[in-house]
């Protein structure tokens, strides 16, 4: 069950695609003094939506996502802090980001 987390980069994209959204990896191969773990895309033909996942648990002991859009959707440096995949896709609603793919079936 340890892979079922939302920190878990292909748990975080197939839980993102099953609600609709459009994801792909960006890049996951950070160095091991990096808080950054790994970063997606959301919507890259649209909004371009990046969520980087930060684990500060050698400095700050918190783990966080970080969305970043060029402030064009959220604000900038927005940081979001939850275990829950749902409270992502409820911000993604809340800022205006389109989560029905051409090929998403409801």
């Amino acid at each position: 069950m340890a892979n079922n987390k939302i920190t878990t980069n292909s748990y975080f994209i197939k839980r993102l695609r099953d609600s609709g959204y459009i994801v792909d990896k960006v890049f996951n191969d950070y160095s091991k003094q990096d808080p950054r773990c790994w970063t997606v895309v959301i919507d890259p033909k649209g909004s371009s939506i990046m969520i980087t996942l930060f684990n500060n648990h050698n400095y700050l002991g918190e783990e966080y996502f970080s969305i970043t859009d060029g402030g064009q959707y959220f604000p900038e440096n927005f940081k979001l802090q939850t275990s829950s995949i749902e409270v992502v896709i409820e911000y993604l609603v809340k800022f205006g980001i389109n989560n029905k793919a051409e090929t998403y079936r409801n």
